[in-house]
């Protein structure tokens, strides 16, 4: 017989090892159910992976996603969306992305696919070539055809458009976005984050980015996005700035006669919301001569294909009446042809995005995105917009006191948003200045001309036009890598 001593020794041994027992079993269930739930996340975002493309070169090899994000459940809005994994460890580097805008220009057809992305389009849409400047050597680059209703982008509610379509609208819906697409891609939420873009992502990226930084204010309500900074190109920012400096630029740059210039300074007053008929008259003449060249880069070839994208296409061009609704008259913001040594480019991108095999492996929904043909730039949406902002300058002193990493830069062969009119811009803010306007160097040349101030730097891009990166591919990866390491661009050839 056992003592009693030794009959608890043994009970208490066997509760334990049913204690261990469950324990192993507890841990062994959620082993399974973090598995189950780590497996859905994979599964979720690895649906999207590209296989191949057509024409996509075989090596270097590509990581690359695509497919749709909800942004409103109840309007069955849904933005698109073209991802790249970084070139190399792509675990440790910064998740940057970029806007076009138009509005109605997509971010897919231009940045990703003649820009920074490492699959270009090639001559006539037949393929994709890789691009040695792209930027995701520095970063994961996501783009997104923004607002629904450009590109492969829809909506299922027509009531959508146009009366709900402004910047505020874009914001929200760009927001959504993110926030849904880190659900699907978790493993980029604490990820550094910045915003870029060109054009009338002026307007898109600081309002996107005050929207961030205000609700990262309130996390026990929105979830938190590790906004770190913005960098915006040749960016509509100012009214009054900006066409000022267009004026300027084209008189300045022989576009435009004297007596042209002194008149439209005499009639116009770019301070006011609407302008008079005079004005317009004034403006138009302007922009008459501005259509025998490619206003997005004064010193590139037209493209001399039939393009819809062009200004010289417009069929109320020669009309003196065709700027007499006021400055939101679409003409006046039309962000589309750009120049570089190939300036039909945009002709490319459609001819490749509107093949069926393209869009088949695009992972595109050919029953909601494709009842029209995909435009690299929406002529509707442009119409439609109401340019309710006339300035982002008061966000731009928000987000800089704020702490947030502010970069511009401007390409100077630019008509349409002349460095002008961003110098003007970049100097109201009346920031002190932290480091003197001076020359940056690329390869042994001059690359163009940097100025810091407190919270703002600002950069020159010699001999670019409205898209740097397609006309300075080399330099404008020096600029972003600068901008996101750190890094300081060479002072000294």
């Amino acid at each position: 017989m056992f003592s009693p001593k030794v009959v608890h020794l043994v009970a208490n041994m066997n509760n334990n090892m049913n204690v261990i027992l469950c324990l192993h079993q507890l841990c062994f269930s959620l082993l399974i159910s973090l598995f189950i739930k780590a497996s859905a996340i994979n599964v979720t975002y690895e649906s999207d992976r590209i296989i191949h493309l057509p024409g996509q070169p075989s090596s270097p090899s590509v990581s690359h996603f695509s497919g749709y994000i909800t942004v409103n459940e109840n309007h069955g809005r849904a933005v698109f969306y073209w991802f790249f994994e970084a070139q190399s460890e792509p675990s440790k580097k910064p998740l940057l992305v970029w806007l076009n805008g138009g509005p109605g220009c997509s971010s897919i057809g231009y940045g990703a696919a003649v820009e920074i992305g490492p699959l270009l389009v090639n001559k006539n849409g037949e393929g994709l070539d890789f691009n040695n400047y792209s930027w995701n050597q520095e970063a994961n680059l996501l783009f997104l055809e923004s607002p629904a209703g450009v590109g492969f982008s829809y909506t299922n509610k027509s009531s959508d458009f146009p009366t709900i379509l402004e910047d505020s609208f874009v914001a929200e819906d760009s927001y959504n976005f993110l926030v849904n697409w880190l659900q699907r891609f978790p493993q980029f939420k604490s990820r550094d984050f910045y915003i870029s873009g060109e054009s009338y992502a002026g307007h898109y990226i600081p309002q996107l980015a005050e929207l961030i930084y205000d609700r990262n204010k309130e996390t026990n309500k929105y979830p938190f996005i590790n906004l770190k900074g913005f960098i915006a190109g040749n960016p509509e920012t100012d009214d009054y700035y900006d066409y000022k400096g267009l004026l300027e630029y084209a008189w300045s740059h022989a576009v435009i006669s004297d007596q042209q210039y002194d008149k439209a300074k005499q009639v116009c007053d770019f301070k006011q919301i609407n302008w008079s008929n005079d004005c317009n008259q004034a403006m138009n003449e302007v922009f008459k001569d501005y259509r025998e060249i490619d206003i997005y880069n004064i010193y590139a070839p037209t493209c001399r294909l039939n393009s819809t994208s062009s200004i010289a296409d417009d069929s109320n061009g020669d009309d003196p009446e065709s700027f007499a609704k006021g400055k939101n008259d679409y003409r006046l913001r039309r962000m589309r042809i750009f120049g570089g040594y190939d300036p039909c480019y945009s002709n490319y991108a459609e001819e490749y995005f509107n093949r069926k095999d393209v869009q088949s492996s695009f992972h595109v929904d050919t029953d909601r995105a494709t009842k029209v043909t995909w435009k690299i730039c929406d002529d509707s949406i442009l119409r439609a917009y109401n340019y309710s902002v006339s300035s982002v300058l008061p966000i731009y002193t928000k987000l800089i006191k704020g702490g947030l990493k502010i970069w511009i830069y401007s390409g100077d062969a630019d008509g349409r948003v002349p460095v002008l009119g961003t110098r003007y811009c970049v100097e109201a803010m009346g920031f002190p200045l932290k480091s003197r306007w001076r020359t940056w160097y690329h390869e042994n040349q001059v690359g163009g001309r940097i100025v810091e101030y407190e919270g703002l730097t600002f950069v020159t891009v010699r001999g670019a036009g409205h898209l740097v990166p397609l006309n300075k591919p080399s330099e404008a990866l020096s600029l972003i890598r600068s901008f996101l390491t750190g890094h300081t661009l060479p002072t000294s050839g």
